[in-house]
């Protein structure tokens, strides 16, 4: 979990709520994550790969604290895999 220092994250919060509309999981998450890297990150093989890390780390801190508990909750509510 990138726990990153108090004023940051208030700064990047801010951005996240006065972004203006909802990224959906259909392409637009996508290109705007893309477009985040092809805008910022200077360009070098090492500087992708570190961009390529920090999604990696996203996608495990999804499963890990959004996605895990769901499906134990639905494995409560409807039983587990026999």
């Amino acid at each position: 979990m990138p726990y990153i220092k108090p004023i940051n994250r208030l700064l990047l919060d801010g951005l996240i709520r006065d972004y203006g509309f909802t990224l959906t999981p259909d392409g637009h998450l996508n290109y705007f994550l893309f477009a985040l890297c092809k805008r910022t990150v200077n360009p070098s093989y090492n500087n992708y790969k570190n961009f390529i890390g920090e999604l990696n780390e996203c996608v495990a801190e999804l499963r890990r604290r959004l996605l895990a508990p769901h499906e134990d909750k639905k494995c409560e509510e409807n039983g587990d895999v026999a």
